[in-house]
């Protein structure tokens, strides 16, 4: 078996503003891996498990960390959360949900479902160097 390569981060958001906002922070906090960008849940999914339009992607290159929102369309976050966690290949990205929510119930689905970290949408630069820092992705 080869070694899994992890390069890029995968960042599942459908919102234009927020997906700016979520850039500026990752060049805030030095980190310079090339940013996939997913616009719904399904494409997440297919990006991760090399279907459909990514079937000719290296299944060994993995995201070193998947910045997921919740509210997305065709596939909502936590299943893309679920089905990355019941697959021995993917279960071990680090995972942050980016989201708007404000409800308790959408943070314990995050928790429960296997997130790293949950992080409320506009990005608090703050909070979300704390996020990136406890997953130990910069130093």
């Amino acid at each position: 078996m080869s070694k899994q390569k992890e390069t890029t981060v995968l960042l599942v958001e459908e919102n234009a503003g927020d997906e700016e906002l979520t850039l500026r922070a990752l060049r805030k906090n030095r980190i310079g891996n090339e940013v996939f960008i997913a616009r719904d849940g399904k494409e997440a999914l297919d990006y991760l498990f090399c279907r459909e339009a990514y079937a000719e992607r290296d299944p060994n290159e993995l995201p070193i960390l998947l910045l997921l929102d919740l509210k997305l369309p065709k596939i909502d976050g936590i299943e893309v959360l679920c089905q990355l966690r019941a697959n021995e290949r993917t279960k071990l990205i680090p995972v942050v949900i980016l989201t708007s929510s404000t409800q308790d119930e959408d943070r314990f689905a995050g928790y429960s479902s296997g997130a790293n970290s949950y992080v409320r949408k506009p990005v608090d630069f703050v909070e979300f160097s704390e996020a990136i820092h406890q997953l130990r992705l910069v130093d």
